[in-house]
């Protein structure tokens, strides 16, 4: 297939709270497009207020595609992700639009670009070992401990991140190699179609940070009682009877945080500076993701029209392969 029949998907990615949506929705005003979510907490029904998703005119106005189609209850893989959205990028470019790949989860974006990996496959016995450390010690310290057997994994790791440490661990144990180092030999995987990836990264992370701790008190609203802020949310999630704060959907900044509040564990002022600080280091994680993707095209998220950078980058793209 040549070039030119090669159909183009551009992906915008960045740490939360850059603008990516607000980017997104005005290259789609400039060219017919779709939008792909590229976010692992959006997929999630009834998950609306937490995960800063799109408003329903912004849904209205470009169609989106990967919100939504998931209960909180279940799960959602990178490989699934991957299916998806190389699905729906030959939809979206079938019907003579240009896909828009825009999100913040920097794993799904490494599986798409890079391809699945071939690491081990899950062994019960050695996670229920993982586990007893953890529980007797602690998942920082297991963190900790993986910092100094894998380094690289480590660092776009949450201290408290049960579920990837664990998987860090295991495999380490399984294959007696680190995580990065497996992921770092796989084969590069073609795609059916081009990709133009643009990173919209802060040039100043303090102006970034009060935009994170604005959005997180935003979410909070004026108190637990108000039906539009994110405490409401959780209790009527909670309210189901079948969710608990393991599951990965629980597990999303800003939910886990106000589950912690609605058991008692911490006060209202606690729950906002949990909440922020969870935040700030999400977003520190996905510039350390970002970092090790060389081919994208860094946009400053805090200059005056990141979207008209990337329009006349796309622009310039098109000349010169000698497109009409």
């Amino acid at each position: 297939m040549t070039q030119q029949h090669t159909p183009l998907a551009v992906a915008i990615m960045g740490p939360t709270a850059s603008g990516k949506t607000a980017s997104a929705l005005a290259i789609a005003r400039a060219i017919p497009s779709e939008i792909v979510s590229v976010d692992s907490a959006l997929v999630y029904r009834g998950m609306d207020i937490g995960t800063a998703k799109p408003t329903p005119d912004e849904l209205a106005s470009v169609p989106h595609h990967l919100i939504d189609i998931i209960d909180p209850l279940d799960a959602y893989s990178v490989m699934q992700f991957r299916a998806d959205a190389i699905r729906l990028v030959g939809e979206i470019a079938a019907r003579g639009r240009l896909p828009l790949l825009v999100g913040g989860t920097m794993m799904y974006f490494k599986g798409l670009s890079d391809g699945l990996d071939d690491l081990p496959s899950a062994d019960a016995a050695v996670r229920a070992r993982i586990e007893l450390d953890a529980a007797r010690l602690g998942w920082p310290a297991l963190h900790a401990r993986l910092a100094g057997l894998d380094p690289a994994t480590a660092a776009r790791l949450a201290p408290n991140d049960a579920q990837r440490i664990n998987r860090a661990l295991e495999i380490i144990e399984l294959s007696g190699q680190p995580m990065s180092a497996l992921l770092a030999r796989r084969e590069k995987t073609a795609l059916p179609f081009r990709l133009t990836s643009f990173a919209l990264e802060p040039s100043d992370r303090a102006v970034l940070h009060r935009r994170i701790a604005q959005r997180f008190e935003q979410m909070l609203g004026r108190g637990d009682d108000d039906e539009q802020g994110i405490v409401a949310e959780v209790a009527r999630l909670r309210a189901r009877g079948d969710l608990s704060p393991s599951l990965p959907s629980m597990r999303c900044v800003g939910y886990r945080q106000s589950w912690d509040y609605l058991d008692g564990r911490i006060d209202r002022a606690a729950l906002r500076e949990t909440g922020i600080v969870a935040t700030r280091q999400l977003a520190k994680r996905q510039l350390t993701w970002l970092r090790s993707m060389p081919e994208r095209i860094v946009i400053d998220c805090l200059g005056p029209d990141p979207a008209g950078i990337m329009l006349d980058h796309l622009a310039a793209q098109h000349v010169q392969e000698g497109q009409p």
